[in-house]
């Protein structure tokens, strides 16, 4: 999953994207309202964090033009600001979700989770994937094959996890590295290959195929 970060606090984005990162999703960060408003729209985003209080476009202005444009990413607002009416105001303007500073991080991560969750499945969708003898736990983040529990870093799960909610699908290598990696990636893309090699030993050979020139395919059955 990609997240874009949308804040003027240098020192609170980095820190918020490290440990986004370490959770296993790919983030980038910008500082500006209208440099947000034109990454959030240019790219291919899962979810956006935005601040309220920004140069060049504030908050309110940046969603409300996202949401105009026809743009359905959940946005999770930040702000300095505490009150009913600061609140209602990012909600009319089409953010799904409110936090206000000082927050815990544990907080933003699991509304960040909650989000994704409400996007990528609908209400009251179980995030729990089972193909043949695997299963795959979106929300725990815990993977299954069979009855025994298989341990996966951060970025092995979110590389199976985009091949799961595409089972049966053609992902391309770029796809892969676009989701699960960022932008600001410049090393070898054969690193898919890598961690696609790494769950094959991990789970079972014959789970993921290649499909030579294009990708790869979670099969969808033993």
């Amino acid at each position: 999953m990609r997240l874009l970060i949308v804040e003027d606090e240098k020192r609170l984005a980095l820190s918020l994207a490290r440990g986004l990162t370490a959770e296993g999703y790919a983030v980038d960060v910008v500082h500006d309202g209208r440099e947000g408003l034109h990454q959030a729209s240019e790219g291919t985003y899962d979810l956006v964090i935005l601040d309220i209080m920004l140069p060049g476009l504030n908050g309110y202005r940046v969603c409300a033009a996202l949401r105009a444009a026809g743009h359905d990413v959940p946005i999770l607002m930040l702000t300095a600001k505490d009150g009913e009416y600061d609140e209602a105001e990012g909600l009319d303007t089409g953010a799904d979700d409110y936090l206000t500073k000082p927050f815990s991080y544990v907080v933003l991560v699991a509304r960040v989770k909650a989000l994704l969750r409400r996007r990528g499945q609908g209400p009251g969708a179980s995030p729990v994937h089972v193909h043949g003898d695997l299963k795959v736990d979106t929300a725990a983040r815990r993977v299954f094959l069979g009855e025994d529990e298989v341990a996966l870093t951060a970025k092995e799960f979110s590389v199976l996890e985009h091949l799961v909610l595409r089972a049966g699908e053609v992902v391309s290598k770029s796809d892969i590295l676009e989701h699960v990696w960022d932008f600001a990636y410049d090393g070898d893309p054969n690193i898919v290959e890598v961690y696609v090699s790494t769950l094959r030993r991990k789970l079972r050979a014959g789970l993921i195929r290649t499909v030579r020139g294009v990708g790869y395919r979670l099969e969808t059955s033993r």
